[in-house]
């Protein structure tokens, strides 16, 4: 596993859950708008942390922590992730992970083998947008399609959240985003916020305003929302 950060405690990545936080290097994504930039670009220059240290720090926390989050960058394009999972499972945390959804193969792998207890999976925008919001020229938007429909039949407990900004998403973003998570468990609508260490300088949040009348559409059509960073 290239391990690149570790956050040692978080109150906030892993709901109703005392964790820490695992950053994976590398993504197979370009979202311009990203957080996380150095775990995307360049990512040749990250220090990485031994896997037997992150290991081992887990076995010392036990009692105090409860779960584990593993993020990114895009955790499923690592090549060992199954394996590192199950020995943090060994210990006896509980597992989040956090995914785009465009590799299905492994997230199904991983859920099937009862490696995780709860899944994150961003939906990036409506399908038309899908590519432009990914930083990519083109995609397999039915790898995409192919995660949502796993996690809508709930094998697993699971959130689809978007990252929204205002050059990126309207109405009708909106509205075709209601109809790909129909019936899901929850859905989060997050914030964004301008950072130095976005991929990509100049993007903007939509007012409070607009979120709110984003989530009523939502609400609208049936969608178990809430809004996040607000």
């Amino acid at each position: 596993m290239k391990i690149a950060g570790l956050m040692k405690l978080t109150l906030l990545d892993y709901p109703g859950e005392m964790a820490c936080t695992i950053f994976t290097s590398s993504c197979n994504f370009r979202c311009p708008f990203c957080h996380n930039s150095s775990l995307v670009i360049d990512t040749e220059s990250n220090q990485l942390l031994d896997n037997n240290e992150v290991l081992s720090f887990l076995k010392e926390r036990k009692g105090r922590l409860d779960g584990v989050c593993i993020t990114g960058g895009e955790p499923t394009i690592q090549e060992d992730l199954t394996s590192f999972i199950k020995e943090i499972k060994e210990i006896g945390y509980k597992v989040k992970l956090d995914t785009n959804g465009y590799n299905p193969k492994k997230l199904k792998e991983i859920v099937s083998s009862n490696l995780v207890d709860y899944v994150a999976m961003d939906i990036k925008n409506s399908l038309s947008k899908y590519p432009q919001t990914c930083g990519l020229n083109k995609m397999m938007i039915e790898n995409i399609l192919e995660s949502i429909s796993y996690l809508l039949e709930d094998h697993v407990d699971y959130e689809f959240r978007t990252t929204i900004i205002k050059e990126f998403h309207d109405e009708n973003d909106i509205r075709e985003i209601a109809k790909l998570i129909k019936g899901c468990k929850r859905y989060f609508l997050q914030q964004f916020e301008d950072t130095p260490y976005n991929i990509k300088q100049g993007y903007h949040a939509h007012s409070k305003e607009t979120l709110d009348r984003f989530k009523e559409i939502l609400l609208q059509e049936g969608i178990k929302i809430e809004l996040r960073g607000i």
